[in-house]
């Protein structure tokens, strides 16, 4: 048996729905896009939504709406893709890592606290939402305030996720979605970037759209379309097409069955997994609905977390390369969670890190574990998953 680490949940509906946009002949940006883009506002609740060609160019929009450019510093988490870190580097800024809380896998309030206090020139945070759980952005904003600062989400992996009622990428300026394969909502490739701050949306319209002011489908409703709109700033081709956006409508109409079946496998894993010592399943906190991008595990080998060393992060990462080396020859797939961005040769090598630098981080890339998780997983496939962790381990 093989079990991949996600399915995509495409059916009918959707083989249906790609063929519209080449019968009609509208295949770039346009009332699919449009569509998609209303639905995925009013699920977040947010006034605006704009599509985008990847999460990473809707960060890179909403940086430089805000703002930020050379001169200026934003900080990350060091645990999270790298995708982060190089849509701040694309605006010309400088990436300032942060490390995380292991038990959440986001960023750590206390330690970004003291970033702000020492640091010169941050014009902004992007907090991760990583593998569905939100960072803490109650306390997030309430720094952001202090210290007056932008704060651009990246929700990547954040759709249906929630702190208090509110949905991702609604605390801050802005919030970043993907809806890459690995993702709960998939479009192929794809991003959404969400605000409620109308200087904002005007910009994002404009920049993701070579600087235009006017869209296509804009030109294409008014009269006199078919002189070219004029060009107010420097933008870039960040489109999404409505093929994608006829995929992401689907995608929508189905997604309460996508979540409520992956957030079912997690309630499962929790139950299965509970009496292995080795793994640490995910955390979950009050006022807090994870939306299980993924099911991410610690492989911890039976030890204790409590005063990590690098020494024991090493010898427990060798058992947990292993472990999934072992459980890829039995057919199932398995991942490391993300990785730590400070270890990583480009940021290491120009900010002259050392992997210490940020433990937490680093223990998260070398003992974190992303198991199998997605709507519709087979009782036996769930079974399988378990037995195999099982025989492995003992």
């Amino acid at each position: 048996m093989k079990i991949p680490i996600t399915k995509t949940i495409f059916g009918d509906e959707e083989k249906e729905a790609i063929v519209k946009p080449l019968e009609s002949g509208w295949v770039v940006q346009g009332p699919n896009v449009a569509k998609f883009q209303n639905m995925f506002a009013q699920f977040t609740k947010s006034k605006y939504a704009h599509a985008t060609t990847s999460c990473t160019t809707a960060l890179h929009l909403g940086l430089e709406a805000m703002g930020v450019g050379k001169g200026d510093k934003v900080i990350i988490p060091s645990f999270t893709y790298v995708a982060s870190a190089n849509a701040v580097e694309y605006t010309g800024a400088e990436v300032v890592f942060c490390d995380i809380d292991l038990n959440s896998f986001n960023i750590d309030i206390k330690k970004l606290e003291k970033i702000l206090f020492k640091e010169k020139n941050i014009k902004a945070i992007m907090p991760v939402h990583l593998f569905g759980l939100c960072a803490n952005m109650p306390k997030i904003m309430d720094l952001a305030k202090k210290y007056n600062l932008k704060v651009i989400e990246d929700s990547a992996c954040g759709f249906d996720s929630w702190v208090n009622n509110q949905h991702s990428g609604t605390f801050g300026d802005c919030g970043c979605f993907s809806f890459h394969p690995r993702k709960s909502i998939c479009t192929g490739e794809g991003g959404m970037l969400i605000t409620n701050n109308q200087e904002i949306e005007r910009k994002v319209s404009q920049l993701k759209d070579h600087g235009a002011s006017k869209s296509d489908l804009q030109r294409h409703n008014e009269k006199g379309g078919s002189l070219l709109p004029d060009f107010t700033m420097r933008g870039y081709n960040y489109r999404m097409t409505d093929l994608q956006g006829a995929l992401g409508i689907c995608q929508m109409n189905k997604q309460d069955y996508i979540m409520s079946g992956r957030r079912k496998i997690a309630k499962q894993y929790d139950l299965a997994l509970k009496d292995i010592k080795h793994l640490i399943t995910p955390k979950n906190f009050k006022n807090y609905i994870h939306a299980y991008q993924s099911y991410v595990c610690i492989f911890s080998d039976g030890e204790s977390l409590e005063n990590l060393t690098m020494d024991q992060i090493d010898k427990i990462n060798i058992k947990r390369n292993i472990f999934m080396e072992k459980l890829e020859e039995l057919g199932i797939a398995t991942r490391q969670g993300t990785h730590a961005v400070h270890t990583l040769t480009y940021y290491k090598e120009k900010n002259k890190f050392k992997d210490e630098d940020f433990l937490m981080s680093y223990a998260a890339d070398r003992l974190s574990i992303a198991i199998p998780v997605y709507a519709g997983m087979a009782d036996i496939e769930f079974d399988y998953v378990i037995a195999c962790f099982k025989k492995v381990l003992n």
